[in-house]
């Protein structure tokens, strides 16, 4: 698949021929499209790559490596963008967009789904719900799958299921050389073992997910004005104490913005929620709800639904928006740990902020997750000059909880590059001869790498 150029021939017009071999497109600065060819999700991530590339097919994933390579260019995959602030500058890199590698092709018999690396959660729930199957997937129905298991993954289905990666069973991928690789526990394996730990030298363009029999589940929120912050987050520490693994849920403080596009009912309104999702029926959840709704919530949506609406509890926005987050996985959700959250939740300063959150961890996560708990803090950035003042509230409430901070960071969560010891562990040295074997040109670029 090498493309043969005359050597003298300036690198833009390698470029060009290198767009005449593909199937689906290149887009080059200045071209129709290329603002939005190069936009991310998170909208505060301005993306300045030597061209943008949106394969048509996985030959195209691989001519598309193998031309950066003989060019001296770096490819950096992307899906969303959800998680753009974690690659560092884009120069001299092809940014690759799977867009359209979003093929999902459930396997009802085996329970199992193969789903393309553009394929978003909304995909895969909707397509898995038509069999009663459900994936252990993320909050939000926006975000990439493949950005999200190789993150680890955190959601809905932690406490019951595990990561989002513990369900993937095979992975498709082009290597640096633009070889097209199967990835699992027999094939490959020492990359196998490198995506479940969080990085690998390859561009993925397919994983095969196990999913699991489950046609409905209790899931929504309970809501309450914000004075009774510190009634309702000391009910619920003390509720997570007792509940089985089948429960997942978080505690949190909502700012609402007085903007038109929000329910009369939110717009300009603070309040404290807990959101949970139930493996039960009717009489069990009425009974580990009880607590809670003994507290006398001004608004209670927890009901039955399908998995694949469990994207609308937490109410993340359809569309890209510009946010600034900051993360704390928290050793131990302890008194003072609880307390030092609603300190800095109710701090003057998270004014400016849109969600500050508490997610409870623990269950089946407890093997990979060395932590209790994640604090989580964002805020909207409507326009730049906002910029300052909602990063500095989300730092201030990070630094609040950094006396209760594990030694480790959530890859998923952490938004910026991150020190690689905090967010690989004892995986590090691991992962460093992984991609040092596999690509020691650096060809491949990725979010938090493990490598100068």
């Amino acid at each position: 698949m090498s493309i043969e150029v005359p050597a003298g021939i300036l690198p833009g017009e390698h470029l060009h021929a290198l767009r005449a071999r593909l199937r689906g497109d290149l887009l080059l600065p200045g071209d129709d499209g290329w603002d939005d060819a190069r936009r991310a999700w998170q909208l505060t991530v301005d993306q300045n790559p030597t061209a943008v590339a949106i394969p048509a097919d996985v030959d195209d994933v691989a001519i598309v490596v193998t031309a950066a390579r003989r060019f001296g260019l770096r490819v950096a995959p992307q899906s969303t963008g959800h998680a753009a602030g974690a690659l560092r500058s884009l120069d001299d890199t092809i940014l690759l967009r799977t867009s359209r590698l979003r093929d999902v092709d459930i396997d009802p018999a085996v329970g199992t789904a193969r789903v393309g690396s553009g394929a978003v959660w909304g995909d895969v729930a909707a397509a898995a719900a038509m069999h009663d199957l459900a994936a252990v997937a993320g909050m939000a129905a926006s975000v990439g799958v493949v950005g999200f298991v190789l993150g680890g993954g955190v959601g809905w289905l932690g406490r019951s299921h595990g990561r989002g990666i513990d369900s993937v069973l095979a992975v498709e991928a082009v290597d640096a050389r633009g070889r097209v690789l199967r990835i699992d526990r027999q094939r490959n394996a020492d990359l196998f073992e490198g995506l479940r730990a969080g990085i690998a030298p390859v561009i993925v363009t397919a994983v095969t997910l196990q999913l699991h029999p489950l046609a409905e589940i209790w899931a929504g929120g309970l809501m309450w004005p914000l004075d009774r912050a510190a009634d309702v987050v000391h009910a619920w520490h003390a509720w997570i104490g007792a509940v089985p693994d089948t429960v997942t849920s978080l505690v949190r403080v909502l700012r609402f913005p007085p903007l038109p596009d929000l329910p009369e009912a939110m717009r300009g309104q603070q309040f404290v929620a807990v959101e949970a999702a139930v493996h039960a029926d009717a009489e069990e959840v009425a009974a580990l709800l009880a607590p809670l709704r003994a507290l006398a919530p001004t608004v209670d949506s927890m009901r039955p639904m399908p998995p694949a609406e469990l994207a609308t509890v937490h109410g993340d926005p359809p569309q890209p928006s510009p946010a600034f987050g900051e993360s704390v996985l928290l050793a131990e959700l302890s008194e003072a740990a609880v307390a030092g959250f609603l300190d800095a939740a109710l701090a003057p300063a998270s004014g400016a902020l849109l969600s500050v959150e508490l997610r409870h961890l623990g269950g089946a996560l407890t093997p990979d997750v060395p932590g209790d708990a994640l604090a989580f803090a964002v805020g909207i950035v409507p326009v730049p000059e906002a910029a300052p003042e909602v990063a500095a509230a989300a730092k201030a409430f990070a630094r609040a909880l950094d006396p209760h901070a594990a030694p480790r960071a959530m890859k998923n969560f952490t938004e910026r590059p991150g020190d690689p010891e905090r967010i690989y562990g004892s995986d590090l040295a691991r992962l460093r001869t992984i991609v040092a074997a596999w690509d020691p040109e650096q060809v491949i670029a990725a979010g938090h790498p493990v490598l100068d």
